[in-house]
């Protein structure tokens, strides 16, 4: 990537692009869709300098199962899209859960539903991020606010994703993933890059779905030696379809605790002013940009407001949610949407005796400090 500038005023779907490539993201399989495309011309070009593999698929459901092939040879591979092209992927993001093949798919959101508004900014896609394909299995998923941000949680994606065995979800919105900042990336050699465990046994005792005390099985990669089943149905830990009850209950389990033991390590936020803060508003995304700043001007009107800015949106920090928001006078939850998260808000705050207010715009329109403001006067 040294053909493209480290400093600079840079887009944030640029960001993500490079992010991708030093976090190690070596093979793309996508289908052009606004407004993420950008993301895919970026790794058309890039991707080959560095010995990695672009496809444009034929359409987002073949995008998604060449994701999991390609985990399976060994490679970390992502994916971009935007609401239908993230819808067409959930049954193979739900595959991609039940084999445990670390995968990232970046959704830059836009406005729906259906065609809805292609080149508007929308939150409308955070619940189909947890439960977009069917059944049961956790997700992990990342919302950044600033082009910068963009870089670190595509990071973030990829570490997370082979340091757990599971499909990533970053979350962008159409205003973060085309607005442009000056920001300072940092050298490939600067960033933390996790990679997937190996099994340390020989093939003949490798379990490719073993119980393990982190909840997190060794992968063995197609190609070095090590044969195995993987399918999408319930599956032992040798991998073999089972109906045995005790079996489904130990992977659906495993499933689960892999992201839920670890969630503490997993959540990221960032705290504004909450330390005397007598409200608390919460958001993420482009609207914790409104948000930030429709609490400076809340306070210099001498209301006493803070934010709560969440980055992992899945696993949902509801400890976090719990503790800030217990004493408060009210709970504020701004989105570009019609109200998603401030549902599990609600749930995190049950018992406090502190109500929960929403404030959102699903029109494709940005939430203006100013109304912020005026919605928190009001209450």
């Amino acid at each position: 990537m040294s053909e493209f500038k480290r400093v600079g005023i840079i887009q944030g779907n640029e960001a993500c692009a490079v992010a991708a490539i030093d976090a190690g993201v070596r093979f793309f399989a996508g289908y052009p869709i606004t407004p993420s495309t950008e993301i895919a011309e970026m790794l058309a070009a890039e991707l080959p300098k560095v010995g990695g593999r672009f496809i444009q698929m034929e359409d987002e459901l073949g995008s998604m199962a060449a994701l999991v092939g390609a985990s399976f040879a060994g490679l970390k591979p992502m994916t971009a899209t935007s609401g239908p092209g993230f819808s067409l992927m959930q049954e193979n993001l739900g595959f991609a859960a039940m084999v445990e093949a670390p995968c990232v798919v970046v959704n830059v959101q836009r406005g729906g539903p259906s065609t809805g508004l292609p080149t508007k900014a929308s939150q409308g896609d955070v619940m189909q991020a947890k439960w977009g394909s069917h059944g049961n299995y956790p997700i992990i998923a990342l919302a950044p606010h600033t082009v910068r941000e963009v870089y670190d949680a595509t990071v973030m994606a990829v570490n997370f994703a082979e340091e757990y065995r599971t499909p990533v979800v970053l979350l962008l919105d159409e205003v973060i993933g085309h607005m442009r900042e000056r920001v300072v990336l940092p050298m490939p050699e600067e960033i933390k890059v996790v990679n997937r465990k190996k099994p340390s046994e020989p093939p003949e005792f490798y379990k490719p779905y073993k119980h393990t005390e982190d909840y997190i099985p060794p992968m063995a990669i197609f190609g070095e030696g090590y044969r195995f089943l993987t399918t999408g149905l319930f599956h032992d830990e040798m991998g073999f379809p089972t109906s045995d009850d005790n079996e489904i209950t130990k992977l659906v389990k495993r499933l689960h605790k892999k992201i839920y033991a670890h969630e503490e390590k997993i959540w990221r936020y960032e705290e504004f002013m909450t330390e005397d803060a007598e409200y608390l508003l919460i958001a993420y995304g482009s609207a914790a940009r409104a948000a930030k700043e429709a609490v400076l001007l809340t306070r210099k009107e001498g209301k006493k407001v803070g934010l709560l800015r969440i980055l992992t949106v899945w696993p949902f920090p509801a400890k976090i949610v719990r503790e800030l928001a217990n004493g408060k006078k009210a709970v504020l939850v701004c989105e570009l949407n019609y109200g998603e998260l401030v549902g599990e808000v609600e749930r995190a705050t049950k018992g406090l005796n502190v109500p929960v207010f929403f404030k959102g715009r699903w029109d494709g329109e940005l939430l203006h400090p100013f109304e912020i403001r005026d919605f928190i006067k009001g209450v």
